[in-house]
């Protein structure tokens, strides 16, 4: 089970790492608030999300509820398989880093929903919203073209945790997929 010890340091860490961010900007910036750290193509902007990836809203209050007991299981099932391929022997360990990237991101943002609300006192437990601040505005497409033009290139807003989850699902598809072909 020494493998399964690894993981569990390493899901904590990259936990650890997302709370502290979010933290540090939710204690110390304003919704709204950006600080430049390269030019104008990268910034630290504070929003809060309160749905799903990319701002995304599910139906009012009963909506929140069910996104957020969704990802309570959704993150129970990931812990559990992960546990389950440990003890296997023919398992890649890339699949089970890649895999726990995916739990810790997941983690990382449940916290945030479960919890923040109630810790900063602005909604009941399940209900709270998710911290975002890296924003990558690299260009703005020109007025001319149709469809894009005046748009930002890469407008998403989002956190350390969406990270974990977008780095170990590219790494996954990428470099793990024959893995999964054969399952």
């Amino acid at each position: 089970m020494k493998k399964g010890r690894w993981l569990l340091l390493l899901g904590i860490l990259l936990t650890v790492v997302d709370q502290v961010i979010k933290i540090l900007v939710r204690t110390n910036m304003s919704i709204g608030e950006s600080i430049h750290v390269f030019g104008d193509w990268f910034q630290i902007l504070y929003i809060e999300n309160n749905g799903m990836a990319f701002g995304m809203a599910f139906g009012g209050i009963a909506g929140k509820f069910i996104l957020s007991f969704f990802r309570i299981c959704l993150f129970g099932a990931l812990c559990w398989w992960i546990a389950k391929l440990c003890k296997k022997d023919d398992v890649p360990t890339g699949v089970l880093y890649g895999l726990t990237l995916i739990t810790a991101g997941a983690l990382g943002n449940i916290v945030d929903s479960l919890f923040y609300g109630v810790i900063f006192g602005y909604a009941p437990f399940m209900f709270g919203r998710v911290v975002d601040m890296f924003y990558f505005p690299l260009w703005t497409w020109p007025g001319w073209m149709p469809w894009l033009g005046g748009h930002v290139f890469f407008e998403p807003i989002f956190n350390f945790a969406d990270s974990c989850v977008t780095v170990g699902a590219l790494y996954l598809i990428i470099f793990q997929w024959k893995f999964f072909s054969k399952s």
